[in-house]
């Protein structure tokens, strides 16, 4: 074969590959970020050999924290974008299926989206295990709001969301902003804009709560000083972000209680809340009820956080 026909046959096959990969790129994510190119607060030495362990779309134990971003097609975004903190009781992270799956379907409907991979609760990894997924959670927004530009996104419609315990995570990151627990030389602003709870733990109230996120996080002994710090109905002011609720009256893990506890003090602090309960589903039926999704981009479309 001559050779500027090989050269020609191989720029072929690489153009090729060029666009196999990008079809599927927006199917997998762009990039992943480091969630501290530093030190990492609040962890402990530890030797090399610890990693972080995961499985079967689950992480078991994150050591080294970080953010998946998924972002819709250019032509598609609406600068808007959301930091989604999968649940898994604070013991595991349900990463693909509460994460991955919901940040594709977000950034489908022109939504830029950051999977977070948390530091769950652990006294082998960390001083004070009750605020490392805080921690990564306010890290994330910050980061997110910092990199408006470069995502093409606007930096005042960056909003959380949370599954499970997921979502104590993120109703703790929508009512614990006025106290930074990381480094925040720029004195980034890190209220999220909307925060979206589906089937969240609100409470670690006894008759709230779900027993084994609280072990998880707060140890089996916390003092009521902790547990009324933690209980996120009680943290509510009228500075808290707008807020989107789903729950199913049947969940057995989670007491619906939890949201209606929170829709409660919103309502009575004049935050604005949209909350949708389905009489059926369980725990976790956004698995069974694909279009659980369509009056929360409704929700997103009137209160203009998309076009």
């Amino acid at each position: 074969m001559h050779t500027h026909s090989f050269r020609f046959l191989k720029k072929k096959i690489v153009a090729g590959l060029v666009l196999l990969i990008g079809a599927g790129f927006s199917a997998s994510a762009q990039e992943v970020i480091d969630l501290y190119p530093g030190t990492i607060p609040n962890a402990k030495k530890l030797p090399v050999t610890y990693k972080n362990i995961e499985g079967s779309g689950m992480m078991r134990r994150v050591v080294k924290p970080s953010l998946e971003v998924y972002l819709p097609a250019k032509e598609n975004a609406s600068g808007a974008a959301v930091v989604i903190c999968p649940g898994g009781s604070y013991k595991v992270i349900v990463f693909q299926g509460e994460g991955v799956s919901t940040a594709k379907e977000f950034a489908k409907n022109g939504i830029a989206a950051f999977v977070l991979k948390y530091r769950l609760p652990n006294d082998t990894l960390q001083t004070d295990k009750t605020i490392s997924p805080l921690q990564d959670a306010q890290q994330a927004i910050k980061l997110v709001r910092e990199n408006a530009t470069k995502y093409g996104i606007d930096a005042n419609k960056v909003g959380i969301v949370g599954f499970s315990a997921g979502g104590h995570l993120a109703s703790t990151a929508a009512t614990h902003f006025a106290k930074p627990l990381i480094e925040n030389a720029k004195n980034t602003n890190l209220r999220p804009d909307f925060q979206v709870l589906v089937y969240p733990v609100i409470s670690m109230q006894e008759r709230l709560t779900h027993a084994d996120s609280k072990t998880n996080l707060l140890g089996k002994n916390p003092t009521k000083e902790v547990e009324d710090l933690y209980s996120n109905e009680l943290q509510i002011t009228n500075n808290t972000p707008p807020t989107y609720l789903t729950h199913a009256a049947d969940d057995k893990l989670v007491d619906v209680d939890n949201s209606i506890a929170y829709f409660q003090k919103l309502r009575r602090n004049n935050v604005d809340v949209e909350m949708h309960i389905y009489p059926k589903g369980g725990h976790g039926f956004i698995f069974r009820q694909k279009d659980w999704t369509d009056p929360l981009f409704a929700w997103m479309k009137k209160n203009k956080w998309t076009k």
